[in-house]
């Protein structure tokens, strides 16, 4: 029992980062854009591939540091439904600021 809560609170946290991650990446290109510095959509594509790069070194080292949340089968659920449940409450947040009219 107590694994599965650690490995929901540290998927979580890992997918509430990489969802804030995200935004600020987001806010920076939208700055570019505003700026007339973008040249092109191709250009956010670098960058994008990296993050994704950190997110799975972050996963891979959580289940080399971290073994006891990886025990048996059904916590590893747990971990990856807390990245989803993180990363999901990052982009419903980012959702609400979008319609109240704040970017």
């Amino acid at each position: 029992m107590f694994a599965s809560i650690a490995a929901l609170i540290v998927g979580g946290l890992i997918g509430a980062a990489f969802g804030q991650l995200q935004n600020v990446a987001r806010r920076r290109n939208e700055q570019k854009e505003a700026a007339g510095a973008l040249k092109s959509g191709w250009s956010l594509m670098p960058g994008s591939g990296v993050r994704v790069a950190y997110l799975l070194l972050t996963l891979v080292l959580i289940q080399v540091l971290c073994p006891v949340l990886f025990k048996n089968s059904s916590t590893q659920w747990w971990v990856s439904g807390g990245v989803v449940v993180g990363y999901g409450t990052m982009l419903a947040l980012q959702l609400r600021e979008r319609l109240s009219g704040n970017k």
